[in-house]
């Protein structure tokens, strides 16, 4: 994803305990993660009302209730998500895990009930989340491991308000409606086997509704919102060059070279990728097509919007009509496809 937030949606985690798709040491410590999730917190109002953590967290957690009710005000579906705050002590609250073919863009998929196909796993241990990627590469697999700060649970339970969701900066307002709104739109608009399109909707909407979020509360010239603009833009020039590197190896890996040739320039192009983007991890085709499933299909749905006068409620009726055509297209479809026919028949009234 091309910004500091990254989503994870589980769905119904402990309906997959019988099902023989998943590693049972996967689904056993999901449940056990997200049951801990379910056990603690402390209510945002009683925490703004008497005076608890610091002020600035106070100041950010008393904007979720009026963040949520912009989004409802968009068409987003109500819940009773982020009610609650929740400290966890560590950096991430899970460490997502996706592996991918080494020659070509094939992902290692998931199954779940209710969920359907997804392209990544995750794991509230860091340690365990690594201890499997480790497996994954045995067995052949390109891997990443990558921290994500959010995650929805679809509406499965009542997801709260994670410390990681809050960051240290300026941005912090804009991030935290970003992705508050993000998430909601999993509850909102959802698509089983489609992880693709999900994500790429769920991205433009935060985003979109982050922007005039901030504009209506804090003005347009804040701080705030330059800040969270100047990081959209830094994600969105991080996105570019993953996309690139993206296309480079796609034509190599449908070039008639060597698979140790293939490999050879792979590394030196995800080489100088690392170096210019100054990251931490190795970059592998894990990293480089999970990247391209949070930007899919952007122009489709910019172009959606304005046909629908930029009134997201119209978007998202809009929207409707790609559950059928998507349950119809193979998982993980390219949104631009699954978007086409939409964009033909138009917004709609």
């Amino acid at each position: 994803m091309t910004r500091r937030l990254l989503t994870l949606a589980f769905g119904a985690l402990v309906l997959a305990l019988g099902s023989g798709c998943t590693p049972l040491r996967y689904v056993t410590q999901a449940a056990a993660g997200q049951e801990q999730l379910n056990e603690r917190g402390i209510a945002i109002k009683e925490v703004v009302d008497n005076g608890y953590l610091d002020r600035r967290t106070r100041d950010l957690l008393a904007h979720v209730p009026r963040i949520k009710a912009f989004g409802e005000s968009q068409g987003l579906r109500r819940t009773k998500n982020y009610e609650r705050y929740v400290w966890l002590g560590r950096p991430a609250v899970v460490w997502v895990v996706s592996a991918c073919d080494p020659v070509a863009f094939r992902p290692k998929t998931w199954s779940f009930p209710v969920v359907g196909s997804i392209t990544y796993t995750g794991w509230f241990d860091r340690k365990e989340a690594k201890s499997y990627a480790t497996d994954l590469a045995k067995e052949g697999f390109d891997v990443d491991v990558r921290p994500s700060q959010a995650y929805s649970t679809l509406g499965w339970f009542d997801d709260p308000i994670l410390s990681t969701m809050i960051s240290k900066g300026d941005d912090a307002l804009g991030e935290l409606a970003d992705v508050v709104l993000h998430e909601t739109l999993h509850a909102t608009f959802y698509v089983p086997g489609q992880s693709t399109l999900n994500e790429s909707v769920a991205s433009f909407v935060g985003e979109t509704l982050a922007m005039r979020y901030l504009d209506e509360t804090v003005g347009p010239d804040s701080r705030e919102k330059a800040e969270f603009v100047e990081g959209q833009h830094e994600g969105e020039e991080r996105g570019q060059r993953m996309h690139e590197a993206y296309d480079e190896l796609e034509k190599l890996y449908a070039s008639n070279v060597s698979r140790e040739e293939k490999l050879a320039q792979k590394k030196v192009i995800t080489d100088k990728l690392r170096t210019d983007l100054k990251m931490k991890r190795p970059i592998t085709n894990a990293t480089l097509i999970q990247y391209k499933t949070y930007g899919s299909g952007h122009e489709e749905l910019v172009a959606l919007y304005k046909s629908c006068g930029e009134n997201l409620p119209r978007m998202l009726g809009a929207l409707e009509q790609v559950k059928p055509i998507a349950a119809k297209s193979p998982p993980h479809t390219d949104p631009a496809l699954l978007l086409k026919p939409v964009l033909a028949n138009g917004c709609g009234t």
